[in-house]
């Protein structure tokens, strides 16, 4: 049974828990017949909700001396929890009903960086609510350290240093699981960023991995012949949000390189997502494909999305 690694956008999962469960149960009967076919991954962002919920703990900490404030590496575990947690229940269900003989499994993961990657100089990730500029700049006068940058013309958002990354530490895990008949949850929010002190073992670092080019990674890593990066939009567009803008069906590796030269993508958005097909088909993926959540059915039988080809 061939391995497909399935991305979904944390802004594609909605703003609020119950948003997000909404959402997952429209979903999950797709992922359900792709798991029937399939060894399915399942890897997910958590842009809004890794800055929800240190923002939460950073205001908790003002008013009780109870509740510390919280470190993104604790942050993006805890988001993992209760993504995977409507993810499990979600497909669960949805095996279930579909008569399908297979378990559902969220794991905690932990994604190898180099401690030494000039993304913590020029912090570039998203992360959490969208701000108008005024409210950014209130943000960054109770915060100096925080960074804030305007995000494709949606509003403004906090930004967190956004590393490579190098390995998957989970991996044998998610092969063994695999092998034995679960569906996997894994890589959620990027994984939770770790670097290697030689006997020390791993210790977490304060960024945000993105999530496309961890699920590309750990798509590479357990040898997964698809990846499909699900979002908000349909296709890949050029000269997006403009009177020209266009939809791409798709993408040489060549075209792409272009596209990505000329600044057509988001940096904090369309960018990593990308550059993670890229990754992809040039490590020697069969298939890479990057369409909306709500047209997942279509763009996993080529109906859909606009897919990446050498």
């Amino acid at each position: 049974m061939s391995k497909i690694v399935v991305a979904l956008g944390g802004n594609a999962l909605g703003d609020t828990a119950a948003e997000q469960q909404q959402r997952i149960d429209a979903a999950a009967p797709v992922l359900a017949e792709i798991a029937k076919q399939k060894e399915l991954v399942i890897c997910h962002g958590n842009g809004p909700q890794v800055g929800m919920v240190q923002l939460a703990f950073e205001n908790a900490s003002k008013t009780s001396d109870k509740v510390p404030p919280m470190e993104l590496p604790e942050c993006t575990a805890m988001s993992q929890g209760y993504i995977g947690y409507h993810l499990q229940k979600g497909l669960g269900n949805a095996l279930k009903t579909q008569g399908i003989d297979k378990s559902v499994s969220t794991v905690v993961t932990q994604v190898a960086v180099d401690g030494n990657d000039p993304a913590f100089r020029d912090p570039t990730k998203p992360i959490g609510a969208f701000y108008t500029k005024e409210q950014a700049d209130e943000l960054k006068r109770l915060h100096p350290e925080w960074e804030f940058k305007e995000d494709s013309g949606r509003g403004w958002r906090r930004v967190v240093a956004s590393p490579k990354p190098s390995d998957i530490v989970e991996k044998d895990t998610i092969k063994r699981l695999l092998a034995n008949n679960f569906v996997v949850i894994a890589c959620g929010g990027g994984g939770i960023p770790v670097v290697h002190d030689g006997y020390e073992g791993f210790r977490g670092v304060p960024a945000v991995i993105d999530k496309d080019h961890a699920s590309a990674k750990l798509a590479q890593l357990i040898d997964a012949e698809e990846l499909y990066i699900l979002t908000a939009v349909d296709k890949v567009a050029v000269n997006f949000g403009k009177p020209d803008q266009k939809e791409l069906d798709e993408l040489t590796l060549k075209e792409a390189e272009q596209l990505c030269r000329e600044g057509q993508f988001g940096k904090g958005s369309m960018l990593p997502k990308v550059e993670a097909a890229m990754s992809f088909i040039r490590a020697g993926g069969k298939t890479a494909v990057i369409a909306s959540l709500d047209k997942a059915a279509e763009a996993v039988s080529g109906r859909s999305g606009t897919r990446f080809v050498q």
